[in-house]
């Protein structure tokens, strides 16, 4: 645990009981803060109270009379479309409002680091897509070069929850717009960002809103190094704001398909190889290609940003190389489930939308393409110039025959479930084809979320290969 420092004495409300709310309730009363603990949802204060904390309601117009500082839950609105009302009533007071990521940054030194020979980094990353895959690639980079590291924040474990940090250690971050939006204190020594696409537009009050929520991670306290990736304008943008020009090597640009030459540090992908470029010239090539984690250009970029950091930290190509090579990837995302006969099934039960599937369908030269479920606004009309590679699909769910009138002359068939999609997939199936699970749509018709739909298909596979 890493004990909050700064409220020593002082009451602080905690909003929101999951797995981050009562961490940082713990974390508080580690660093010798009272505090006050409430969430808006009975079963969540239940489950509280049942595990030994006493709750304060929040929600009493004099609840926060005192309080020194309101930590709030990523999940819970503090702007758009609404403030919470206990949030609302902390900025009518003039109440501090943060979030655990802010209590970590302001928390995780401590006077035990003068007696280190190596102070310990963090490393925080965000943005639209492959957050979670650059997190766990970066965490196991590190661990194969002989690290120690930790791995937490929107993936893994809630950050103040993590052990205090050693000589040399690493801790690696992967952040939501949610809560760079809103941390009071945003420090990394490495600062990535991968890209961005529409998400969380009402949350966050329009795209604007969204990429400034990201863009925090690069400006409220500068980072030695901020590895961007440059394939959208945002993305550039951003890498020129932090850039005192193209030879400065403190912003290092990577692309998936773009050549980046002119610049004083870059990374980038094109037919599968990876290249490092500093100062006009080329530094290391990584192929790719045989690179069985990381199939398809979305993950060749979130290899590059890996890398990336990787090196800002000094770590040998030769050595990040290897470790490429040993990643089994994260479930859910463009898994490799198994092989059989020279077909590979392959689960991404993750591309719940159009853009993520998009991803997907480009990722494999020949595909069994499973999909369906609960269909988002505007269908999947958008991904008519992906499904080239699709030999033929096989949907399921709520939206089954919706997408069926959306695919145009693909070939495809109505299966409604996933053991009949994965068992038709698998009976026609090829050698050197793929039977992928790219959903395109939520889970929520046949599933509780999007990871027990994976572990369905997963299951299903097995199963008929025995």
């Amino acid at each position: 645990m890493i004990p909050v420092t700064g409220y020593k004495g002082q009451k602080v409300a905690v909003l929101g009981l999951g797995r981050s709310g009562l961490a940082t309730a713990e974390a508080l009363a580690a660093g010798g803060a009272t505090p006050l603990l409430w969430d808006d949802s009975p079963e969540a204060r239940a489950k509280a109270e049942a595990a030994g904390h006493s709750l304060s309601d929040l929600t009493r117009h004099s609840a926060l009379d005192g309080v020194a500082a309101l930590i709030t839950s990523p999940g819970i609105p503090h702007l758009y479309p609404q403030p919470n009302r206990i949030i609302a009533r902390a900025l009518e007071m003039g109440i501090p409002v943060d979030n655990d990521i802010g209590l970590f940054f302001a928390s995780y030194a401590t006077p035990a680091w003068d007696d280190f020979e190596t102070p310990p980094r963090v490393i925080a990353i965000t943005g639209s897509n492959g957050k979670s895959t650059t997190t766990a690639l970066i965490h196991h980079i590190l661990q194969v070069a002989g690290k120690p590291t930790q791995m937490a924040g929107n993936t893994g474990k809630g950050v103040l929850s993590i052990d205090p940090l050693g000589d040399g250690e690493v801790v690696v971050l992967e952040l939501s717009s949610y809560q760079t939006e809103l941390a009071r204190a945003l420090t990394p020594d490495v600062a990535v960002f991968t890209n961005l696409s529409p998400d969380h537009l009402d949350r966050h009050g329009g795209m604007g809103g969204y990429f400034a929520a990201k863009a925090r991670l690069f400006t409220m306290g500068g980072p030695d190094r901020a590895v961007v990736g440059v394939d959208e304008v945002e993305g550039r943008y951003l890498a020129g704001a932090l850039a005192q020009g193209p030879g400065d090597d403190r912003v290092i640009r990577v692309s998936s398909g773009q050549k980046l030459e002119g610049f004083g540090w870059s990374v980038f992908a094109r037919k599968g190889f990876l290249a490092e470029w500093r100062k006009g010239r080329q530094v290391a090539s990584i192929d790719l290609r045989e690179v069985k984690g990381l199939p398809g250009a979305h993950n060749h970029q979130n290899a590059c940003a890996a890398y990336a950091a990787c090196r800002s930290l000094g770590i040998a190509p030769k050595l990040i190389e290897g470790a490429l090579h040993s990643f089994a990837g994260l479930p859910h995302r463009s898994q490799l489930v198994d092989e059989r006969g020279g077909v590979r099934f392959v689960n991404d039960s993750k591309a719940t939308n159009v853009d993520s599937a998009a991803k997907a369908l480009q990722a494999f030269p020949r595909i069994r393409w499973i999909a369906g479920g609960l269909g988002k606004e505007g269908g999947i009309a958008a991904l008519a110039p992906h499904l080239g590679s699709v030999v033929k699909a096989y949907l399921i769910g709520h939206s089954a025959r919706d997408f069926a009138l959306q695919i145009g002359q693909t070939p495809h068939e109505i299966c409604e479930t996933m053991e009949r999609a994965v068992a038709r997939a698998a009976e026609e199936a090829q050698a050197g084809e793929v039977v992928l699970l790219a959903p395109a749509a939520a889970s929520f018709d046949q599933y509780p979320n999007f990871e027990k739909r994976g572990e369905d298909f997963t299951a299903r596979v097995k199963a008929l290969i025995g």
